[in-house]
């Protein structure tokens, strides 16, 4: 070989690796010897997302797309390492950013000393420490606490790397949240929704020591290519999980030509002493059937056109048990009623609904220990200039009452609601007009954390209703409407509309049942037939106003509406 030969082999190899340095000087990796509670990342919405693997003791146990900083810092997020104490955690970061070099170890996160106390944090309803919040998962009840798993990305306010978060509480009011509690995973992807169930019989062969496992079943993301169920289990009650190794147990099917497949909900059914499993299934709802949780058998589908989380849960009617009727419902709020025999679901009714707006992809309870149907949905409320977004409702309670029009869901929140009343803090006022003299009491409540049940009788007026901050709840008496602005997605007065649910009375009476709490505001209607949740971005907390108005009565008249019986009650904080 000549030497021309060779020094052109010699330039080729150092253009190769010339060409690689910047590949390999961006392989960066930080690693910390875990003795405190807390790493600290600051982020920055500017910069593009990288992907960080993250390893523990040298073995990749998750991966995360994340906006290191650069010089500018938005927010700081946290990882809780509290159970990782001794392990050796790597950080490998994919491209070179200055706030690496930020990151650090400490037993407090970046704004421990405000948390729960921020400028618009709620203080009735659960909100995660950090990041973005979605749908409610794995709701179940195990030995005095009552678990809340939650769609969650840790490590911004945009949707994205989504795992399973965790909070538990002991009375269904104060919550404590945990470290997160299922990763995504390099190959199968990210976390989406599920359910967990306490697994008694202990029919999955999970079980190590004396307590049945806590089960978890999720569909595993791979990053919007493919949509599969897998499980995970603890035996530690849900402190920590095992993803199963022979995950997926449910691979993608695309039975509808679709590759929506996601959000299984699933339980117990004793008279066949099997598990039923529901799965969102492209605009339909399909029913698996399993004895061990790990095989499942695909048995029917209802094609209602339901999107999404679905439920699907069995109510006395009118409270009795000896009436007992099946409801499956949806992401946004529509349900049917119906009958199921283990494996089928035979709708009784046509599409229902109950929520108006503003809640998302509610679950319930499994396991819950007094027989209540107790739900919690996603409340997409926005908090600008906070390092969180969205929260969830209030814990409601389902039951089946009959109506004129057949049987029909009701919602209401769970009368623990009354434990956050504070003492010598409420108001009562009964059989008076709306007008300055009640409006006058009602100017001196300044709390913006308050629990409101009125009762309200039609005489003249052709609208009237109660304003609260600034956001109006209005009847419209002629056309027998609710009236009310809503969210659009985004955090100008710009972004609302109106909306106008069909809401008949009986006996020409309005019943309403109103959660307040900072910037939100929760309404249940009629006993709660109807419900709606909105993000009152408008009004300043720190100048609270409350008031009742009515609009001209018939031929110009001096507009009427009875009070028949109005109780205010200012709530504690949940964090207290």
């Amino acid at each position: 070989m000549n030497q021309e030969i060779i020094m052109k082999k010699l330039f080729s190899l150092i253009a190769i690796v010339a060409l690689a340095m910047p590949l390999f000087s961006q392989s960066l990796e930080k690693s910390f010897q875990i003795k405190n509670k807390y790493i600290n990342i600051p982020i920055d919405h500017a910069q593009e997302r990288q992907r960080v693997y993250f390893k523990l003791d040298g073995k990749v146990i998750t991966l995360n797309d994340i906006r290191i900083a650069n010089q500018n810092i938005d927010y700081w997020v946290f990882l809780d390492v509290s159970n990782l104490k001794g392990k050796k955690l790597t950080f490998n970061f994919s491209k070179k950013a200055s706030g690496i070099d930020k990151i650090y170890q400490s037993n407090k996160f970046v704004g421990e000393d405000k948390i729960y106390n921020e400028n618009l944090r709620p203080q009735v309803h659960f909100s995660t420490k950090r990041g973005w919040t979605n749908d409610p998962n794995g709701m179940v009840y195990y030995k005095g606490e009552y678990h809340l798993f939650y769609q969650h990305n840790p490590y911004e306010i945009i949707w994205g790397n989504m795992t399973w978060g965790h909070a538990v509480s002991k009375d269904l009011l104060h919550w404590e949240e945990l470290p997160s509690a299922i990763l995504p995973d390099t190959l199968l992807g990210t976390i989406f929704s599920g359910s967990a169930v306490i697994d008694h019989k202990n029919t999955s062969g999970f079980k190590k020591g004396k307590e049945p496992p806590m089960v978890a079943f999720f569909t595993h993301d791979m990053w919007n290519k493919k949509q599969q169920q897998s499980i995970a289990y603890s035996n530690d009650r849900g402190r920590t999980f095992t993803v199963y190794d022979k995950n997926p147990v449910i691979p993608a099917e695309r039975r509808f030509g679709s590759g929506h497949e996601r959000d299984p909900k699933f339980f117990w059914y004793a008279p066949g002493k099997h598990w039923v499993m529901i799965l969102h299934d492209a605009l339909a709802y399909s029913i698996f059937n399993s004895k061990n949780l790990k095989d499942w058998e695909y048995q029917s589908s209802v094609d209602a056109g339901f999107w999404e989380c679905p439920e699907l849960f069995e109510l006395a009617v009118d409270g009795n048990d000896k009436n007992k009727k099946w409801v499956m419902y949806g992401v946004t709020g529509t349900y049917l009623i119906g009958s199921f025999d283990g494996k089928k679901f035979l709708p009784e009714t046509e599409m229902l609904r109950y929520n108006a707006d503003g809640m998302t992809a509610a679950q319930t309870f499994n396991d819950e220990p007094n027989g209540r149907r107790l739900q919690i949905g996603w409340a997409r409320a926005q908090f600008p200039d906070s390092p969180f977004r969205h929260t969830f409702t209030f814990v409601q309670e389902y039951k089946l009452k009959t109506t004129r029009n057949g049987v029909r869901l009701f919602i209401n929140p769970i009368k623990e609601i009354e434990k956050l009343h504070k003492p010598g803090k409420s108001y009562s006022f009964k059989n008076q007009h709306i007008g300055f003299e009640i409006n006058d009491e009602l100017s001196k409540i300044k709390s913006p954390f308050l629990h409101i049940k009125a009762k309200f009788e039609i005489e003249n007026a052709h609208r009237f209703g109660i304003d609260i901050n600034g956001y109006k709840i209005a009847y419209g008496v002629p056309r027998n409407q609710l009236v009310m602005r809503r969210n659009n997605g985004g955090n100008s007065q710009n972004s609302y509309d109106t909306i106008r649910p069909f809401l008949p009375l009986q006996n020409k009476q309005l019943d309403l049942e109103i959660i307040v709490d900072n910037t939100t505001v929760e309404v249940y209607a009629n006993g709660g037939i109807l419900y709606w949740f909105y993000n009152n971005l408008e009004g300043d907390p720190d100048t609270f106003q409350l008031s009742l108005f009515n609009n001209k009565g018939e031929l110009n008249e001096y507009p009427k509406t009875l009070v028949k019986s109005l109780e205010i009650h200012e709530l504690k904080s949940i964090w207290e």
